[in-house]
């Protein structure tokens, strides 16, 4: 697998039954194809969705789509309905868990996500209201860039999109929970080592008691 396919394969995995689930655009749309079967959540659309399915290609709805303007189905007693009642339930509190993609995040559970140096963006979108209304908020990254380096920093660089609103870090090389004290490094994939992570962070690593390990095959 990619480094993609293991970051997703691996978020799905924190999911529990019963969850609301917000699923930012790019990346994180791609945890929908790897829930277990044996765990049911309920996936909701900030454009205006709740029940969304998987995203599909060829003949489809085209009034179907996901916050990213990919087709995508809804389930049975699925619903759409407008943005104000979508953004209330995002402010209202009432979404578990929210899984969004990222340019940075530090130490400190700041993410960066929205706002790429020379070029022109279209605004956050929904992001700065799902990291301050929901009850989790996950950050999936590849772990470095094309360049080799650390997305995960000592201290944002880029504009914020949320201050000291990130739960959970899952890379293609590790999981890391963000605590008072720091990014606590949980998990780490079987194919690497805690020393090629910590090389690979610029942000100091605490170290939990058992480090566990995750698939990347």
């Amino acid at each position: 697998m990619d480094a993609k396919q293991i970051i997703v394969r691996r978020v799905a995995k924190e999911l529990k039954n019963g969850d609301l689930v917000n699923l930012g655009i790019g990346l994180p749309t791609l945890v929908a194809d790897y829930i277990p079967s044996d765990i049911n959540v309920i996936l909701q659309s900030e454009n205006g969705m709740i029940g969304m399915g998987h995203i599909v290609d060829g003949e489809h709805d085209r009034n179907l789509t996901n916050a990213g303007g990919r087709t995508v189905t809804i389930l049975p007693h699925g619903s759409c309905f407008d943005s104000a009642f979508s953004f209330a339930l995002i402010r209202g509190g009432h979404v578990d868990v929210t899984v969004l993609g990222t340019l940075e995040v530090d130490q400190h559970g700041n993410i960066a996500n929205y706002m790429i140096p020379g070029k022109m963006v279209p605004g956050m979108g929904g992001a700065m209201d799902l990291v301050t209304g929901s009850k989790k908020v996950i950050v999936v990254t590849t772990h470095t860039d094309k360049f080799g380096n650390s997305k995960i920093l000592k201290q944002c660089s880029l504009p914020l999109t949320g201050m000291k609103c990130c739960d959970l870090i899952v890379t293609e090389l590790a999981v890391m929970e963000v605590t008072t004290d720091g990014l606590k490094l949980l998990e780490i994939a079987d194919n690497t080592t805690v020393d090629d992570v910590i090389a690979k962070t610029e942000a100091p690593l605490i170290l939990a008691k058992q480090i566990g390990t995750f698939s990347a095959n």
